[in-house]
């Protein structure tokens, strides 16, 4: 796609000892300067917080999630009140995912454990069942038997109206073997085909369209959906399915699904947000992250941090007594009320208090750090010192 039509990326610096690189997402609600960390407004909200407020820490753009948005209110409903971006009154940036990430879910329990390699047993499958049209499924809000299509979920996310889209793929857990793990992704291929079928008949300018690359933790096959992807006219790209075990794995499969795409390109890497996670990855030329992480871990009690200045951890506990009496704020340098103008001490007596401000806080907080954080990567891609600036934050 051209910039006449509302929407191209183009690559702004470029650092010269590793993959990593600055850009610009041009989209019909505003430009995103990249690599960016991109919020989770799941089903269409940011828990606690308005998008009055989520601009306000800097969020370029959100996620919002076609499965939930899909079972409620509708994509229909959705559209009658125009589009996602009015009815959640969030003029800047959005993105929504396909849904088979969470279709996946219910058929394996543990997402973010299957996914990400931790869980080593496999759970019974719930009532899910995928086959070559598409996916079936319960709802879980009335619990009747709901189809998602390739082409229907292309079409969902079209009358959402988010400006970046993504085809329907099946997401495969870390338990599954290689030759299920390539069945799945030859569908995944299937289905991404149909999906852009679909929307080169209806496509009107305003949205771009991710394919997906699967493949899960096989080399061969990572580069075989690669190639597959750079070869259809997809506006970007997402990497997606099973990362691996740890953070060394993860980052080795997201080198080996990198390779292979056009770096003309955006490449988005779904589900992933910890702070080693987004400068390891953004090593690799990742442009965009997406994670419920920074608002999950607020709900708990958690601020994120710089690391090195933390033992290595990458959040406080503010549960913890140690924090009973601590007149300091959580960051002085974050440019966020939350981060600056609050002890933690009294951010310690809410969580522990179980008031809701608490959890609020915690997560401007950590919106407002991750986006202060990503500035701070652009910055030393800018000025030629990433791979020192990825050292501090890493440890490495």
């Amino acid at each position: 796609m051209s910039a006449d039509d509302g929407l191209s990326f183009a690559t702004t610096a470029e650092c010269g000892r590793s993959g990593a690189r600055c850009g610009r997402l041009r989209t019909p609600h505003g430009t995103v300067e990249t690599p960016v960390f991109v919020p989770c407004a799941t089903r269409g909200a940011l828990k606690g917080i308005t998008a009055e407020q989520a601009a306000a820490t800097g969020a370029q753009m959100l996620l919002a999630n076609t499965y939930h948005l899909f079972l409620q209110p509708g994509p229909e409903a959705v559209a009658a009140r125009g589009g996602l971006h009015r009815f959640m009154n969030w003029p800047r940036p959005l993105l929504t995912d396909s849904g088979g990430f969470q279709i996946f879910s219910f058929g394996h329990g543990s997402v973010a454990d299957e996914i990400k390699g931790r869980r080593k047993q496999r759970q019974s499958p719930a009532a899910v069942e995928l086959t070559e049209e598409g996916a079936a499924f319960r709802s879980y809000v009335d619990g009747r038997r709901v189809f998602l299509s390739p082409e229907g979920a292309v079409e969902a996310q079209q009358r959402i109206g988010a400006d970046l889209i993504v085809v329907l793929d099946e997401c495969t857990p870390y338990h599954v073997d290689r030759e299920y793990t390539a069945r799945s992704m030859e569908r995944s291929h299937r289905w991404g085909l149909r999906g852009l079928e679909r929307f080169r008949e209806t496509d009107d300018g305003r949205q771009g369209l991710y394919g997906i690359v699967q493949g899960g933790v096989y080399e061969d096959l990572r580069a075989e959906s690669s190639a597959f992807v750079a070869g259809q006219p997809f506006f970007g790209q997402a990497i997606g399915g099973s990362l691996g075990s740890d953070p060394a794995q993860m980052e080795e499969v997201v080198a080996w699904s990198r390779a292979g795409l056009p770096r003309e390109r955006p490449t988005h890497l779904l589900g992933i947000g910890g702070i080693r996670d987004l400068w390891r990855n953004a090593a690799h030329g990742i442009d965009s992250f997406d994670c419920v992480h920074p608002t999950r871990l607020a709900r708990h009690g958690g601020a994120l941090c710089v690391p090195g200045e933390n033992g290595g951890q990458e959040h406080l506990n503010l549960r913890n007594a140690r924090f009973r009496d601590d007149p300091r704020p959580l960051d002085e340098r974050v440019p966020h009320p939350a981060s600056r103008e609050y002890s933690r001490a009294y951010l310690h007596y809410l969580v522990r208090a179980g008031e809701s401000l608490g959890g609020q806080l915690l997560a401007l907080h950590n919106l407002a750090f991750l986006a202060w954080m990503m500035e701070r990567l652009r910055e030393s891609i800018r000025e030629g010192r990433f791979p020192e600036e990825a050292g501090n934050w890493t440890g490495a």
